[in-house]
């Protein structure tokens, strides 16, 4: 049940703090691969300092230093893709926004 409102959680979370459009932009597997894998690390931390004496143990503090690891490269996918979000278009220096065609005689002129 914990790893459901953690992924629920993550989700949200991601999609406020990166921006909707940005996670729009990525791949399928780099939405499900970040959040499944810091909501089993939250889960794992949760369950390591419930099973010991001491909440702060190895396992505890490994999982959330993995977990940390994972929201550092959620963000900065985030802002990979941030960076990236105007690449598809093309970078041509000529401006066909506004053409006027007009005859002057027997053929078009541009």
């Amino acid at each position: 049940m914990e790893f459901l409102v953690a992924l629920v959680a993550v989700f949200e979370t991601w999609s406020i703090a990166g921006g909707q459009a940005h996670l729009d932009l990525m791949p399928w597997y780099a939405k499900l691969g970040f959040p499944f894998g810091l909501s089993l690390m939250i889960v794992m931390a949760t369950s390591s300092a419930m099973a010991h004496d001491s909440a702060w143990n190895a396992k505890t503090i490994a999982c959330l230093v993995l977990a940390l690891m994972i929201a550092v490269g959620m963000g900065l996918t985030t802002y990979y893709y941030h960076l990236h979000e105007n690449d598809d278009q093309p970078q041509g220096g000529d401006d066909d926004s506004i053409t006027f065609l007009y005859r002057t005689g027997p053929e078009w002129v541009r």
